[in-house]
């Protein structure tokens, strides 16, 4: 396995996961999923009538998972990110496919994020400097999985870009910083690094160096402040670096003696089952340490918890495609997804590009 079937596998287990969600989306009482979809989802599902995405079919892309493959697509077109081509990109080829109400718009539903975008872009008229909204999901944070495989020889422009590009849509410091996060340990993954619990020791290394600009008034290994400039040379872009430290203890609670949740899919149920992004990304780095190894259980367990599954998958899917690489997912998931030639063939560009 080499850089470039890593992050070929990033990408591609990001999207295998967001069709994995398409039938079995939000249904939050897990006795009713159960009941309509049995005691085990093994593979891409049909929606039921009158639930989201309501006329895709197995296999297929809803509007996340399509944004996704459309900044993978500017990005490569582009040779890189900058906010003003991006603003370009978004309201010509993906703002006109949204909508401004929930069960509507490509994929049959659009998100409370790109309501937001499409009322104030389309019907408002406002300009992108005013478009930022309060949602607290992980939209931007899906969108930037191609930007983290694009850029993830370089973490200071993986944190520069996804902040920036974070900002235009969602104002909340702490959404951004999450968001971030995730994309800077999805980057050290196809690096090379393992998800365990030395990934947020190597993340605040950085900090400490200047390398990533999260505030953080402790010293090395979170030991008491050395020196008087300790405070003025630790400011940056966000409050805390507490979104660098969770990876790590999620991480060690997958194999820490003591901690057992099992089934391993209730970890849904242990970490939350909303949209939110401090939901959602306890379950993904659990699950992905976890399974780092196996690419079928981790985004099997992550689609079988219910809730905003479908979410919970795509970020697994990205997180242990970028440990076992293109080479170890399993085909039957590649081959299933509508579309499958032209997506492996824009990974295979994206990764050429990292």
């Amino acid at each position: 396995m080499d850089r470039k079937d890593r992050a070929k596998g990033a990408l591609m287990g990001a999207l295998i996961g967001e069709a994995l969600g398409v039938g079995p989306h939000w249904f939050y009482d897990l006795k009713e999923l159960r009941e309509n979809y049995g005691e085990w989802i093994t593979d891409y599902t049909a929606p039921m009538k009158g639930r989201y995405h309501e006329g895709l079919e197995p296999g297929e892309l809803s509007q996340q998972g399509w944004i996704i493959q459309k900044m993978a697509e500017y990005l490569i077109d582009n040779d890189g990110y900058d906010d003003e081509s991006f603003c370009r990109m978004m309201d010509e080829t993906v703002i006109p496919y949204a909508s401004g109400v929930p069960m509507d718009g490509k994929g049959g539903y659009t998100s409370q994020l790109m309501r937001d975008l499409y009322q104030t872009r389309v019907i408002d008229g406002k300009p992108w400097s005013e478009v930022e909204g309060i949602a607290d999901t992980t939209e931007s944070l899906e969108r930037n999985i191609p930007t983290a495989i694009l850029y993830s020889k370089d973490l200071r422009s993986v944190c520069d870009h996804v902040a920036s590009n974070t900002a235009l849509t969602q104002k909340d410091n702490v959404t951004g910083s999450l968001s971030v996060a995730f994309n800077l340990v999805l980057a050290m993954l196809i690096d090379g690094e393992p998800l365990d619990a030395s990934i947020s020791p190597k993340l605040m290394k950085r900090v400490h160096s200047g390398e990533l600009p999260f505030y953080a008034v402790t010293s090395s290994d979170l030991g008491i402040p050395q020196g008087r400039s300790m405070s003025e040379k630790s400011k940056g872009l966000f409050a805390s670096p507490d979104a660098l430290l969770s990876p790590g203890h999620m991480a060690q609670a997958a194999s820490e003696d003591g901690i057992d949740i099992e089934p391993a899919w209730k970890a849904s149920i242990v970490y939350g089952m909303p949209c939110a992004i401090y939901h959602m990304l306890p379950t993904a780095y659990y699950l992905s340490a976890r399974f780092k190894d196996d690419f079928e259980q981790g985004v099997l367990h992550a689609l079988n918890g219910g809730g905003q599954n479908q979410v919970r998958a795509m970020l697994c899917g990205a997180l242990i495609g970028a440990q076992v690489g293109f080479s170890g997912i399993p085909s039957r998931f590649i081959e299933g997804l509508k579309d499958c030639d032209n997506l492996v063939s824009l990974a295979d560009a994206l990764a050429d590009k990292a």
